[in-house]
């Protein structure tokens, strides 16, 4: 009963950080999902299937969970919005000269790793 609790909050927990990830630059969404999804697997059945069956991000977790990679239209989207909020934080809110090359670096890492590491799936465009 206790593990299943802490599954629960551990689920919850990563769902909040991954939801935060999707306007936060540098923070990660998808594998806070993924773990968010590992957690209510194993601890709840009806938590899972109302996050698989989650219009926003249900779709999302189980074409990975199957493909283990996104499509073009998702690798462009996720890239787009990446980038406009690290250029909101970098003009907007960040004063440090140094931060914001950081930013800016961690961002470059980003769009490396999703070109290269993170498979496209589906239609080729």
């Amino acid at each position: 009963m206790i593990l299943r609790i802490l599954m629960i909050s551990a689920g919850t927990l990563c769902l909040l950080i991954g939801l935060v990830g999707v306007v936060v630059p540098g923070l990660p969404t998808t594998p806070f999902l993924l773990l968010t999804a590992g957690c209510y697997i194993r601890s709840s059945d009806r938590l899972y299937r109302k996050l698989i069956q989650n219009r926003l991000v249900g779709g999302y977790i189980t074409r990975w969970q199957k493909e283990k990679g996104l499509t073009l239209r998702a690798k462009w989207f996720s890239q787009i919005l990446m980038w406009l909020m690290i250029m909101v934080s970098v003009v907007w809110m960040i004063d440090a000269l140094i931060v914001k090359v950081i930013v800016i670096l961690v961002g470059i890492s980003g769009t490396l790793l999703m070109i290269f590491r993170i498979p496209t799936i589906g239609k080729r465009q």
